[in-house]
């Protein structure tokens, strides 16, 4: 399957994202509560995925109500609203529903061909971003081949195909850029050890999974040249929410001056939100924490804070690159970037 997500006539289909590395399943999402909960279970997962599963999500319901001859615009406004809900932190998903739920006044056939369009585009601004963000790596580093180091999961699974951080380091392999990626595990669902590491390896990039608190040592060794990461939502001022961990490796990337590049696409921006102290984050269920594969790891009844994101200043990140643009902040000695 060359994409994360597709339509097969009549449901969605997707890489269920939870059975990896060990088993490649698909899903098909024949109704809208599946899809929610195959986003709130993380079987779909990746900021730009997440905006193709709610325009899909969206087009699953108009054309239900087509079927049944249900009114179409209060119920499938009402399946908007629940899709757009189903996780907070990622900008995409709501501005996929947006999106789709733009053209229900042309009829349910208009809402598929909306988000069906959607997964053709988000693969071209995948690629424009990685060869913008890999042109953008060469010009800031000096050693060749790279060490690059990247967290959570950017990839095609993330995406419609292609990747946002990791599509540009894909690029840079295929340069001949790359001598090793450091695949930050990405604790407590393990997005890089599961998923970061399987795209890896079939890409055939040498990598080596990376404890997360190994992180600012692998840096202070000189095994990291550059930082690649993706993000969920982007603040106006450039403030950035992504996967837990992310914030940590700026500092470090900052202190040990190397650096750190978020690539997303332009649907990632927020600029309704000044700043990142807006942005909401989600909280997830302790038992991510608590337990692995049904076995508990720690007492029972522990409180457990588990934030999904954190949010990096913008101070920090060298630059956020898009399909269409480069944003870079200007290096400090106070900063220590």
């Amino acid at each position: 399957m060359k994409t994360s997500l597709s339509w097969d006539g009549e449901a969605v289909i997707a890489v269920d994202q939870r059975a990896l590395p060990g088993e490649y399943r698909l899903l098909r999402l024949a109704t809208v509560d599946e899809l929610i909960e195959a986003v709130q279970s993380l079987a779909i997962r990746g900021a730009p995925a997440l905006g193709l599963a709610g325009a899909l999500g969206v087009a699953l319901s108009a054309l239900r109500r087509k079927t049944t001859g249900d009114d179409a615009t209060e119920a499938v406004t009402a399946d908007a609203g629940r899709i757009a809900r189903a996780r907070p932190t990622a900008v995409n998903l709501e501005w996929g529903v947006r999106r789709a739920l733009g053209r229900l006044g042309d009829g349910p056939d208009a809402v598929l061909a909306e988000a069906l369009a959607m997964i053709e585009e988000d693969a071209a601004t995948n690629r424009a971003a990685a060869l913008r963000a890999a042109d953008l790596v060469l010009s800031l580093t000096q050693r060749r081949p790279l060490r690059i180091l990247t967290h959570c999961n950017t990839g095609r699974l993330a995406t419609a195909a292609g990747g946002t951080a990791l599509g540009a380091i894909l690029e840079l392999a295929e340069r001949d850029c790359v001598a090793e990626v450091l695949v930050d595990e990405t604790r407590p669902l393990l997005q890089g050890s599961r998923l970061t590491a399987w795209e890896l390896g079939e890409a055939g990039v040498p990598y080596r999974i990376c404890v997360d608190s190994a992180a600012a040592a692998a840096m202070a060794r000189g095994l990291v040249d550059c930082v690649l990461v993706g993000a969920d939502r982007i603040a106006a001022n450039g403030d950035v929410a992504n996967k837990i961990g992310t914030y940590g490796l700026a500092l470090a990337a900052a202190h040990h001056r190397i650096p750190f590049l978020v690539v997303a696409p332009e649907s990632t921006w927020d600029r309704t939100l000044p700043d990142g102290s807006a942005i909401l984050i989600e909280e997830r269920d302790p038992a991510e924490v608590t337990h692995c594969a049904g076995t508990a790891l720690a007492p029972v009844g522990a409180g457990v804070y588990n934030p999904a994101f954190d949010v990096t200043p913008a101070s920090l990140v060298t630059a956020a690159v898009s399909e269409e643009r480069t944003v870079s902040r200007p290096r400090t000695r106070d900063s220590g970037t």
